[in-house]
């Protein structure tokens, strides 16, 4: 679903990665990581249509994003920043009907249809009964349950978070992380998220991608949990 064809990327005159190239398929979760400052950002924003690349080519169920329409992408990808969002008297369930955006009518008015998405986006990360809870009297993690809703609603093949485990204590953490592999096997969903959390990434995912700057690794979780990689980079045993 996702591929990443000898990219290179970085910002000003610094090289952040140099003729990387991966793949990730329907149904698989994925993290990524890498050191602060190794580009995980600059990569996200890239699959997402929000940054640019230098070379290489970036391709979206087959189709390179350089030829994809606003439309397009908005029907293609969905993308949960690390930002907190309070916003006060503002209902869960209205947040999440923010994901119908692309496919509602010219003056915005959901369908019956689009309605019984927004439920359903609801009821997959288990958020139905506080639909119609403000969201600025959620806990950091039902907020990040509802964007991941509001992902869903989007109806996209491909979901990107940046740091989804941001604020959050350790056992929240791994429940949002569970959740997130739970939807991608059972919705057919790519997901690609970055996290500094190791134990996370080589537990909870498929696969993990990893800057080496310049480099781009990517591997089976399993693989990569026996590189030597996790060693080198971060100096912790690959196991903990």
């Amino acid at each position: 679903m996702i591929r990443v064809e000898d990219i290179t990327a970085g910002y000003g005159s610094r090289i952040l990665i140099e003729h990387g190239s991966m793949r990730l398929g329907a149904g698989e979760t994925a993290a990524l990581t890498g050191r602060n400052g190794s580009g995980k950002s600059t990569l996200l924003r890239a699959l997402g249509g929000l940054g640019a690349i230098r070379s290489g080519d970036i391709l979206l169920g087959g189709r390179s994003i350089a030829s994809m329409t606003p439309q397009q992408m908005a029907e293609t990808v969905a993308f949960v920043t690390t930002e907190r969002v309070r916003i006060a008297n503002l209902r869960c369930r209205d947040v999440v009907a923010l994901g119908r955006a692309p496919y509602t009518n010219w003056i915005g008015r959901m369908q019956r249809e689009d309605a019984l998405i927004v439920e359903h986006s609801l009821a997959s990360v288990g958020m139905s009964d506080y639909a119609d809870r403000s969201l600025d009297s959620m806990s950091d993690g039902e907020c990040q349950r509802i964007m991941i809703a509001r992902a869903l609603a989007q109806q996209t093949p491909v979901i990107l978070l940046d740091e989804p485990t941001s604020f959050l204590d350790l056992p929240t953490r791994y429940e949002i992380c569970t959740l997130l592999r739970e939807l991608a096997h059972n919705e057919g969903k790519t997901i690609l998220y970055s996290t500094h959390e190791l134990d996370i990434a080589l537990n909870l995912c498929d696969s993990v991608v990893m800057i080496d700057s310049p480099h781009l690794l990517h591997l089976p979780a399993a693989d990569m949990k026996n590189s030597g990689i996790v060693e080198r980079l971060f100096g912790v045993r690959s196991g903990v």
